[in-house]
């Protein structure tokens, strides 16, 4: 197949098999029976996908040769559309299912692979989607609809175009439909979504670091509490629960069924665990690891003991019999003392923070000149080494310099010279 005519097919995202390889970012499913012999002929069922997370089921009437990834025709009301093969074999029954098509009218034909002629007229009509968004977002402003318009998505063929509204309120668009017809010539279809929907639509990435839930693999939504937030002893703060769609998160839901079921097994938080030494309150609770924390005051954390749920629930029956433990933990586990408060930043500086000071460039002629000259070494032949061979007894005391005098002084008389050999005058 020519590379002009592929939509997003390949390893776009480094997985090559026919199994995994992604045609579109969104609800990709992963094919585990493609390479059983015989898959494909199980069944006439093809899942073919369009914009984002639209899909749909067609019966191969004419027995084609498809495989993930193809471009093909398929039929639509009215005229033709255009998609990619996502999934075929006996994985596509249970899609079906997943989708709730129970009549067969809802399944249509594929005609035949995309031809040149056929995705000429897809690509003009996708080039005009995001215009037609825009000037159909201001149609339903001049008439004062409380709507808005998300997206907008041709068919292959150009003569339909489906318009993705999102609205909290009944919306009354017959003269919108009218104005869009008379604006654009096409067939108009609305289609009210959700906030999720939208997301999903859209794309993006979540706060775990991964691509949105809804975006991917997640087509029918379940609605979310903050009931389930309470049970896994997630904090209610709206910033932190919302998702990309300003909703309530969907991973909300996968694991509330495990936290419920361990919950179970963990004491009232209304008990108080009495002792000798003091009452104890429910503080908090590791609700996966089956542990709890008790304080001995219930406003505020004071001589906090984390004990096991058995354990807890092992000193409730014994207050019942009106006995007291001597403390919170058994008898094969010691206290631990509590040696005070430790100072974290003990041993740290409290100039560390402080900015270290720029030492002052030297000249750079003396820097230069000091680079040039050599260290001078001692050597015996050298005589700043013997001057240091001598010893401080046969070393002379300098003797000062004599100032010379100024022009504007009188000369005195200087005494005749002696002679060096200090001979005596004769007789």
């Amino acid at each position: 197949m020519n590379k002009n005519n592929e939509i997003r097919t390949g390893c776009d995202r480094g997985l090559c098999r026919a199994a995994v390889g992604r045609q579109d970012r969104q609800l990709n499913t992963y094919d585990w029976l493609a390479d059983v012999p015989g898959n494909d002929e199980t069944t006439d069922l093809v899942e073919v996908q369009f914009k984002h997370t639209r899909k749909g089921y067609y019966h191969n009437v004419n027995r084609l040769p498809l495989k993930k990834g193809d471009i093909v025709a398929v039929e639509a009301s009215p005229g033709h559309d255009i998609g990619v093969v996502t999934l075929t074999g006996r994985l596509v029954n249970l899609q079906v299912k997943k989708a709730n098509l129970k009549s067969e009218d809802d399944i249509k034909r594929i005609y035949r692979l995309a031809r040149q002629i056929d995705m000429d007229k897809f690509r003009e009509a996708k080039a005009r989607e995001h215009e037609t968004m825009i000037e159909s977002r201001e149609i339903a402003k001049g008439l004062g609809l409380k709507m808005k318009i998300g997206d907008v998505e041709y068919q292959g063929d150009g003569q339909k175009a489906i318009f993705y509204y999102i609205a909290d309120e009944r919306v009354d668009f017959r003269q919108l439909i009218k104005d869009l017809a008379a604006a654009f010539h096409v067939r108009i279809e609305m289609k009210q979504i959700g906030a999720r929907q939208e997301a999903g639509r859209i794309g993006g990435t979540g706060p775990c670091g991964r691509e949105l839930c809804c975006a991917t693999w997640m087509k029918n939504f379940v609605s979310v509490s903050t009931g389930a937030a309470r049970f896994q002893d997630i904090s209610l703060n709206p910033q932190k629960l919302a998702g990309m769609c300003a909703k309530l998160k969907c991973c909300l839901n996968y694991e509330v069924d495990d936290y419920m079921e361990h919950g179970k097994q963990l004491p009232s938080r209304d008990a108080v665990l009495q002792t000798l030494d003091a009452d104890y309150f429910y503080f908090k609770a590791d609700i996966l690891a089956g542990l709890v924390t008790y304080s001995t005051d219930k406003r505020i954390a004071a001589n906090l003991e984390t004990i096991t749920a058995e354990r807890a629930k092992e000193i409730i029956e014994m207050n019942r019999r009106g006995e007291k433990p001597a403390d919170l933990q058994p008898d094969d586990q010691p206290k631990k003392k509590d040696d005070g408060p430790v100072d974290l930043l003990a041993g740290d500086s409290i100039t560390r923070f402080d900015k270290a000071k720029k030492k002052k460039k030297k000249n750079k002629s003396k820097a230069q000149d000091t680079a040039d000259k050599p260290k001078a070494q001692d050597s015996a032949d050298s005589p700043k080494a013997q001057t240091n061979d001598r010893k401080p007894q046969d070393a002379q005391p300098r003797q000062p310099k004599r100032k010379k005098p100024s022009n504007n002084a009188p000369r005195e008389k200087q005494p005749a010279a002696q002679d060096n050999n200090n001979e005596k005058p004769k007789e």
